[in-house]
């Protein structure tokens, strides 16, 4: 186990990733794990750079805790996680699992401590500050997670966090349990956070809304050193904050480099799709296959022109590749372009008259037309024998 000094040094930049794939992201319902899938997870995880991996519940026990202590015995570069109720009992796993930081984690919201835990503020107060005190009796780097923090009230949840920092907390995990947060508002609360308490906070957002990583870049922009995110976003519901948005919207948005290697990002979240059985979109922010696929005829001609025309990022930095697709969008300038490339030189001429029977093939076929496809339809049209063609047909 780490000292919380060397915890904290790992922990040194201006943003840290906290990645909670095989704790949140396991959550999803539907979603489990193997033991040997979470260590090769973590693995991954750590060879991308990520400061600091939950790896788990260990107060679940069997299984989880045994995972969870052979990650911390892993050797990772990255800080190790367990996650814990504000229970004595809870950190106790913890510190069998040999970990090196733990979340503690309470209700903060007058909703949740009124319906959810039937208590109040006071004795929320009281359990933080005593789970606190105990984790950092036996030398945690500690997060303490304030759950519902988006519907907390502000005042009470300075309070809260200035609780946990006198307790001995390092940081407060700021989630937005519901997904219900939004931009604007976030940044106003986490910047008074920051100057009220002088905690280091981390943003744990959910995706209900369609906010999580804006909120979460958001928080980022008003002094968050820290963000909570899974592999391709999956978590509860709708999902957490997607690990590869946060770090490349931080980074080319607003030059803020998370040390993350993002040419590792497509392998990790490849082997997360196949252990999790949730597929990865086509059009998924920096992971999908169609994220540097052209048609369109304007657009497939500015790329070849120049990628800067119509390419945000090279898409060689997130391990992806471009791509020209022939189809009914399609251009003549794609069509002569991907021909020259096989060793076909068109005319304009000859591919006005070859970009009517693709779009006709495309329509017909309701798909894209292959490379090797587009090379017959040319052969075709050359030898006016044109396989798709059926217009003078009797």
């Amino acid at each position: 186990m780490r000292n919380k000094e060397d915890v904290i040094k790992i922990l040194g930049k201006r943003l840290n990733i906290c990645d909670t794939t095989l704790r949140d992201g396991e959550q999803t319902a539907g979603i489990v794990f193997s033991n040997l899938e979470k260590y090769m997870i973590a693995k991954l995880l750590d060879d991308v750079g990520v400061q600091q991996v939950e790896a788990g519940i260990p107060t679940m026990g069997a299984d989880e805790k045994q995972a969870v202590k052979h990650i911390a015995h892993m050797g990772l570069n990255a800080s190790v996680l367990g996650w814990n109720r504000a229970d004595i009992n809870d950190i106790n796993t913890s510190i069998d699992c040999d970990v090196d930081a733990v979340a503690i984690s309470m209700s903060s919201s007058d909703i949740h401590i009124e319906y959810k835990l039937k208590k109040d503020r006071q004795w929320v107060l009281d359990k933080v500050y005593e789970a606190v005190s105990y984790a950092n009796d036996h030398g945690f780097y500690i997060s303490c997670n304030g759950e519902d923090s988006s519907r907390a009230d502000l005042d009470f949840l300075i309070e809260f966090a200035r609780t946990a920092k006198e307790a001995g907390a390092d940081r407060f995990r700021y989630c937005d349990t519901i997904g219900r947060e939004q931009p604007f508002s976030v940044y106003n609360r986490i910047k008074r956070l920051i100057d009220e308490t002088g905690m280091d906070v981390e943003m744990h957002m959910h995706d209900d809304y369609g906010m999580a990583t804006a909120n979460c870049i958001a928080g980022i922009y008003a002094g968050a050193r820290f963000a909570s995110t899974t592999v391709m976003g999956i978590g509860e519901r709708s999902g957490n904050s997607p690990l590869e948005e946060v770090v490349m919207a931080a980074k080319h948005l607003f030059d803020i480099d998370s040390g993350i290697e993002t040419k590792k990002l497509k392998n990790l979240a490849e082997f997360v799709s196949k252990a999790s059985g949730r597929p990865i979109a086509v059009s998924k922010p920096f992971l999908g296959s169609n994220c540097f696929s052209h048609e369109a005829g304007i657009h497939a001609d500015g790329i070849i022109k120049d990628a800067i025309n119509y390419e945000p990022y090279n898409p060689e930095e997130v391990g992806l590749e471009r791509s020209l697709v022939i189809g009914k969008h399609s251009g003549r300038n794609t069509l002569i372009t991907v021909l020259k490339d096989m060793g076909e030189d068109l005319d304009k001429d000859e591919a006005t008259r070859l970009l009517e029977i693709v779009r006709r093939a495309s329509v017909q076929m309701h798909r894209s037309i292959s490379y090797d496809e587009l090379y017959s339809l040319y052969k075709g049209m050359n030898s006016e024998n044109n396989m798709y063609d059926d217009s003078d047909s009797a």
